[in-house]
């Protein structure tokens, strides 16, 4: 299981992908037009019909990746522009069919907190 922390860097793809790809065909896809994959990053892929996320990421060893298939429905969210922000409690909440725009009213900041 990859785990995603905080201090994980997480760079989301925003159009889909043709899913057949395997995993040198998406780490020569992020060293294009992503990132350096080496890094520890965690890459985020979504399918064209939105019922599947691939997670790549470097772990000082070797590639992970993770392919998870939604059983229902396909993806509630996926963020459409470049500009948004996405941290790791984010993709989670979109890995477990969550709408993060939708969860923003229900959280509120603890007093002496610097967020």
């Amino acid at each position: 299981m990859i785990h995603i922390t905080p201090q994980q860097r997480l760079i989301l793809a925003v159009d889909a992908i043709d899913f057949r790809k395997g995993m040198d065909t998406l780490v020569g896809f992020c060293r294009t037009y992503l990132g350096d994959p080496f890094t520890g990053t965690v890459f985020a892929f979504r399918n064209k019909r939105g019922t599947a996320i691939k997670l790549l990421v470097y772990d000082g060893t070797g590639f992970w990746l993770a392919t998870k298939r939604f059983s229902r429905r396909t993806l509630r969210y996926w963020p459409q522009g470049t500009n948004e922000h996405v941290c790791a409690t984010t993709m989670m909440i979109i890995l477990n069919q969550g709408v993060p725009t939708s969860l923003a009213s229900s959280w509120r900041t603890l007093p002496g907190s610097s967020l």
